[in-house]
């Protein structure tokens, strides 16, 4: 089975930092990572990933939070075709007490299934107005945030902030009719 993954991976997985790298090389031996060090991604680190992705696939798998948000944004600004992969609030939680969300603390089916579970950028934009956003629940009301949560277990993109989410929507080019039966099945 191990070799299996480790065929699986010709990309170079970028995330945050060691722990993230050792996590992964548990369950996949030979996977390649590039480590932003935390969210102070330095240009030098940028360039080298752009370098990078003119011969090899990008993958981004930051943690569920403000930090691997914004590590994600900023390398896809320079790799936009970069395949994003995510796991949930959830799933990132710590065991010991004081420690933040992270994907160093997923488990071997939540890494397995958010490299599974790839997303793309999408070129064509999604259908989806502001207005419907808002009248699905996932933009403003007492339950947005739990929602939008739920959603982004479902469609498998993660969790956002009401403004990052509907961007997200947007990026990965998800329709309405999409939105609306991930809505539908999680209320």
């Amino acid at each position: 089975m191990e070799s299996s993954k480790q065929k699986h991976f010709n990309a170079v997985v970028v995330v945050e930092g060691r722990d993230d790298t050792k996590r992964l090389r548990q369950f996949f031996p030979g996977i390649e990572t590039i480590e932003t060090n935390g969210s102070e991604v330095s240009d030098e680190t940028l360039m080298m990933i752009k370098k990078l992705s003119q011969t090899r696939e990008i993958i981004v798998f930051t943690d569920p939070d403000f930090n691997g948000e914004r590590i994600r944004k900023l390398v896809t600004e320079v790799v936009p075709n970069a395949k994003q992969a995510f796991i949930t609030r959830k799933e990132g939680e710590p065991t010991k007490r004081g420690n933040s969300l992270g994907v160093e603390h997923a488990s071997e089916a939540a890494l397995e299934r958010a490299l599974s579970d790839l997303h793309e950028v999408q070129p064509e934009t999604s259908d989806l107005t502001k207005h419907d956003y808002n009248a699905l629940g996932l933009g403003i009301g007492p339950n947005a945030r739990k929602l939008r949560e739920r959603v982004g277990i479902k469609l498998g993109i993660g969790y956002g902030n009401a403004q990052q989410f509907y961007r997200r929507l947007e990026m990965f080019g998800i329709s309405y009719q999409e939105v609306k039966e991930a809505v539908d099945s999680v209320k």
